[in-house]
């Protein structure tokens, strides 16, 4: 079928009822039209079959988990913290957990248990539900967790730890699971919270309501390009929205299924092999993984399923396009979102790429280039990247919770402002130019400097540090630390080896500082403000070497 971006965007209209939880309205709504609906396939560590569910028994497990968390006491509107990796106990537990109108809070597998406690401080949830490797991470903190009230462990019921509830015994012991609320929510209730990359700060919670889950029929439809019949395939950690962008609502309400790997690494002819063994129709990556998929000889393996190829964090290198797009005969279509959105700009189905750009405002969202002070700048200028809030979209978050100030920052003159800046052509095309804050894309991770700073800090040899993104070839960035020495430690590669293994201890592995300089001082305003603008001028230009 043919589209086009001009029809696609003037013709998508989405009716979200008054009453409206996405559980119920999606996935009970399908099954009750086609129970046989392939749903959701879960793949093992090399791409073999682990589990392949129909829709209804998604919405079966589903009230089994709902109904078991009811009878803990866990009510509407009780948080609860979700970090387990990507197997079907993930879905059984989130979409257990929004059936009733309880709150879910994704948490990424790589979190630390310094992470886990400062979420749990922060959010408050009543019910954490982890696998195996996280319930021992969280049993470091048990300290930190006075307001939980129940802890639930995913793993074999005979090797259950005795402090845990474990989630397959419970969800056995439950005898009608038809019990569960049919009309829990209203459509502007909360259905989950993600965490924010930290610039300034620790990272702050993005509150989204229950209409976000129709926000993504954007985003499976226009970008993905997906319907019934089609195998979507999202490369992310459970934790991430992006998760929830390729796997949560958007593909089941457009009838396709999704496809999860729980893969210890990103091992490119694994990837690959998937691809051809599933029959992969739809494929969302991030740049770093494109990069290396490339690096293999394309044409040697049977591509041929797949229809569309997505990719979102930062534009693509043209010459991967190139390659790509020789041997697959599809271009790989960037996007641009947030945790706080669903995807805003996109290279949308058949909308002729220009290399480089994000794409176009997505239908649905109205985007504009604005100042500060949110007037309109012309064409090619240089500006904030901001959405319309008037009408609100769907998928647009409702506000940073218990941050007042930052929700206040980022709504302001009738726009959403996204952060970025960028620039409009005459043609309706977006191109990035920067974040407006000092957040790090590295492997298509987030990674904001507060943290990396924090754990740096509470070594003994250091002082200060500060952080910043440097460029890097094959990682897009890498996170790079400046530190001033406390008198009695002198600069050493022992030293700097010690203090990368005490980042990935006190945060995630990801976020450890791969460089990391010694410097005499760090530069600051005058208002005592690192100026990080400095730091990367001297990544440009030369780093001042530290006094002996």
């Amino acid at each position: 079928m043919c589209y086009s971006y001009e029809t696609d965007y003037q013709n998508h209209r989405i009716d979200v009822p008054e009453r409206f939880n996405p559980v119920i309205q999606i996935v009970d709504a399908w099954a009750a039209e086609e129970s046989d609906a392939p749903a959701l396939l879960s793949l093992g560590s090399e791409g073999e079959i682990d589990h392949a569910q129909t829709i209804a028994e998604l919405s079966r497990e589903s009230r089994r988990m709902a109904q078991a968390l009811l009878s803990l006491g866990v009510k509407k509107g009780d948080r609860v913290l979700i970090m387990m990796p990507r197997v079907p106990a993930w879905y059984t537990a989130m979409l257990g957990v929004m059936r009733f109108g309880a709150v879910a809070i994704p948490t990424p597998n790589l979190s630390t248990a310094r992470d886990i406690a400062y979420r749990v401080k922060t959010a408050a949830p009543i019910a954490i539900i982890a696998d195996g490797v996280a319930a021992s991470k969280i049993d470091t903190i048990r300290k930190d967790l006075s307001g939980v009230a129940h802890a639930i462990e995913w793993s074999d019921p005979r090797s259950a730890r005795s402090h845990w509830l474990n989630m397959q015994s419970l969800l056995a012991s439950v005898e009608n699971y038809h019990d569960v609320p049919v009309d829990p929510t209203s459509k502007g209730e909360p259905l989950l919270i993600f965490f924010t990359s930290g610039t300034v700060s620790y990272p702050k919670m993005v509150l989204h309501d229950q209409s976000y889950a129709l926000g993504h029929v954007g985003t499976a439809r226009y970008w993905h390009n997906v319907g019934a019949g089609d195998r979507h395939w999202t490369v992310s950690d459970t934790g991430w929205a992006k998760a929830a962008w390729g796997g949560l609502f958007g593909q089941w309400h457009e009838r396709a299924t999704v496809v999860q790997a729980n893969l210890p690494t990103a091992d490119a002819h694994t990837i690959l092999s998937i691809i051809r063994q599933h029959r992969i129709t739809s494929f969302c990556a991030p740049p770093t993984l494109y990069r290396s998929l490339v690096q293999l000889e394309l044409r040697s393996y049977d591509l041929t399923s797949l229809r569309q190829c997505t990719s979102a964090g930062e534009p693509l290198n043209p010459e991967v396009i190139k390659i790509w797009k020789n041997s697959t005969g599809l271009t790989v279509r960037d996007g641009f979102g947030q945790s706080e959105t669903t995807a805003v700009i996109a290279n949308t189905r058949n909308l002729p790429v220009r290399p480089g750009s994000m794409g176009k405002t997505m239908p649905g969202y109205q985007v504009d280039i604005v100042d500060n002070s949110g007037a309109l700048l012309a064409a090619g200028e240089v500006g904030c990247i901001a959405i319309r809030t008037e009408p609100r979209p769907l998928g647009l978050c409702l506000e940073y919770l218990d941050s007042p100030e930052r929700t206040t920052q980022a709504f302001r003159n009738g726009y959403y402002y996204t952060g970025d800046r960028g620039s409009r052509d005459s043609d309706g095309y977006f191109w990035f130019e920067s974040r407006d804050d000092d957040v790090i894309n590295s492997s298509a991770y987030r990674i904001g400097p507060f943290e990396v700073e924090s754990a740096l800090i509470e070594h003994t040899a250091v002082v200060e540090a500060a952080v910043v993104g440097k460029d890097d070839a094959a990682r897009t960035q890498i996170v790079c630390a400046f530190v001033v020495l406390a008198s009695a430690f002198r600069a050493s590669p022992e030293l700097i080896k010690e203090l990368q293994d005490h980042v990935k201890r006190e945060t995630a592995p990801y976020k450890y500082p791969r460089e990391i300089h010694f410097v005499g001082e760090l530069p600051k305003t005058i208002s005592g403000k690192i100026r990080r603008s400095e730091l990367r001028r001297w990544l440009r230009d030369g780093i001042p070497h530290a006094p002996e």
